[in-house]
Formats: structure tokens, sequence, C-alpha cells
């Protein structure tokens, strides 16, 4: 705010020599009144201009009460007239593609694969890729197969397949040894028709100290149930290997389970849900790798009951030297029958 001041002075005008005063007069006479008038401002408290801007006050008011929000009367009004707004259909032609296995299918023969979902491919055509690898990569063309399956052990309440171990007599074998086999038995009969079968050594619990003492090993170990109570020093040596019934390695019939582990491949789950093992050779026939694999993977499912769903969750099968594949199972398994009407 500007405070402006007018002063007028009247002269009053005579006629002579002493007409007007002298000029210092008038000049202090003005300034007199002039600073007369700054000093009745400053003691009133009105603003004086200096030239400076003021600056706001340190301790503002605060208001100490809520304000109160005011009620719509109309809303129940708004809420009727809203319509539903209808779906707009989005081009995804020219649109950046997602990434991960929510990203669409590859136009092209070669992209890369992270940015596209993962391929699962038939069982016949991964068994061919494994065949091409071999012959585009001039790596070894007698070399192992493998499968890594992942197994779904839930059942219902809370309860879950025991981890297992079983042996699978392969329709075509890919040893080229035999399994050696013990089989214990104190009864003089079965331990000459278990050597007659092909048994490396049948005995009864003068075989126990020679194991120990690592003078006698096998591949398998087989064993009559009436000597199992003679067998308990083992089975910190044995571990796995120690007979079992679940196995089929505890039994009468010795001559049936000998031809089953002399030539049987036997698995077993790791980890609580994963089956790693061998099925055949790269250089075997593509019909031999296939039934290997049918036979490994229905001796799997079997240990599941067939009203609880399926058992394998994902199957990968791969060569020594090669990448992994990832293939579906359930074209592998037989389709169960169609019930009739």
């Amino acid at each position: 705010m500007r405070w402006n001041f007018s002063i007028r002075i009247a002269v009053f005008t005579r006629t002579g020599p002493t007409a007007f005063p002298d000029m210092a007069t008038c000049t202090r006479t003005i300034w007199g009144v002039v600073a007369g008038c700054q000093r009745q401002l400053l003691r009133a408290g009105g603003p004086a201009y200096t030239g400076v801007l003021h600056t706001a006050l340190r301790n503002p008011p605060v208001r100490s009460f809520a304000a109160v929000k005011a009620l719509r009367k109309d809303k129940k009004e708004d809420t009727e007239k809203e319509v539903k707004k209808e779906k707009r259909i989005i081009d995804d032609k020219d649109r950046h593609k997602p990434y991960g296995k929510t990203a669409w299918a590859p136009v092209d023969d070669v992209y890369v694969m992270r940015y596209y979902p993962r391929t699962i491919y038939n069982a016949a055509d991964a068994i061919d890729m494994l065949k091409k690898f071999q012959m585009l990569d001039f790596t070894p063309h007698k070399q192992p197969i493998y499968i890594d399956l992942r197994l779904d052990m839930k059942l219902e309440k809370k309860k879950k397949v025991d981890p297992f171990v079983s042996t699978v007599h392969l329709p075509h074998p890919f040893k080229t040894e035999m399994n050696k086999v013990l089989v214990f038995t104190e009864d003089v009969n079965q331990a000459k028709v278990a050597q007659e079968n092909g048994a490396v050594f049948a005995g009864g619990a003068e075989l126990i100290q020679p194991i120990l003492d690592d003078e006698i090993s096998a591949d398998f170990y087989v064993a009559v149930p009436d000597i199992l109570p003679k067998l308990v020093p083992l089975k910190n040596k044995l571990r796995k290997k120690f007979p079992k019934s679940k196995r089929g390695s505890v039994g009468i019939h010795i001559p049936k389970m000998l031809e089953l582990f002399k030539t049987g491949h036997e698995y077993m789950v790791e980890s609580d849900c994963y089956v790693r093992t061998q099925i055949a050779m790269l250089d075997m026939s593509k019909e031999q790798i296939f039934a290997n694999l049918q036979t490994i993977l229905i001796d799997v499912c079997s240990h599941r009951p067939a009203n609880m769903g399926p058992l394998i969750e994902r199957a990968i099968i791969a060569s020594h030297t090669s990448e992994a594949l990832w293939f579906k199972s359930e074209d592998v398994l037989p389709k169960p029958a169609k019930e009739e009407k």
C-alpha cells in the first residue's frame, strides 16, 4: 500500500516589492509539513513503505475443529444412472508380444526361446530329435538316454505316496552284462536251485561276515522269508539293497526272482518326487526306445490308485550330450477303454 500526499500551498500574491517571501522560508515550511505527516503515520501504527516486503506471521491461527463433509442427496440417483461399459475388442496385431509362458506362439522357425512358452513334444518326435542332435553335433553314436520325471505324490486327506523302489524287466535290455545276484537261504536244495539259475552266491548266515568284510558283493540281494531275522547285522551295510518284500527281493520262488533281477532294471524315487533313470541307448531303434520308455512309465503309474488322477506331472528326455526335451507322458501311457453304454 502506498500513501500519496499532496500538499497544496496557497500563496497570496501581493503587489509591491514585498509580494513574495524569501525562498528559504518557503522550503523550510514545506519540509516541516512533510516530516510532521510522516511522524503522525508512524505513531498510528500504520504500515510505512520501506522498500522491503513484509513476511507472513510466525504463528498463524490454526483451526481446531473439523469441517463437516457435505452429504450428497443425489448419490442414489447417480448409481442408478450408471451404465455398464461395453468391452472393447483390442487389436493385437501391432502390440508388443509378452514374455514367458504367457507369450504367443512363435511365427518363425528361429526365435529366442526365453521369450516364448516351452515347447512340449510328443514322445516319438522327441526320440527323433535326439537322433538328429547326434548327427548334427557329431557326438558318439552309443550314448545313454535318460528320463527325468516329476511325480505328484499327494493323495486325499493329507496322505502321500511313499517313495518307492521298483525293478522292471525291459523288453529291450541295454546292459551287456547280467546283474550279480546273491541268494540267502539255509535250505541246501534251494541253494542248489539258485546256483543252477544263475545266482553268483547262495548260502545262509555264513555269508554275513564276508559281506561285512567286503570279500563278497553283488548288485542285488535276494532272500527267503525264514532267514530275514538273521540278516539284521547287514542292514547298515546293504542299506537300500537289503532284501525287502516291497522291492520283490523276498519270496519263495527263487528262479522267478533271479530271472527278474539278473536282467531287470531298477529305479527309485529321489528327493520325495523325482525319478531319474536310464531307459535305453541312442544307437537302438526308435521302436525299441519307445517300448522301454512305455514300460517304465506304466510301472511308475502303477504305484498310485487310478482314481487319484495322473501321477506324472512333468517328463523330460535327453541323451548324454543333447539338450533336454519336454514330452507328453500321456501319449505314451495306454488310454483307458471307454465304458459302453
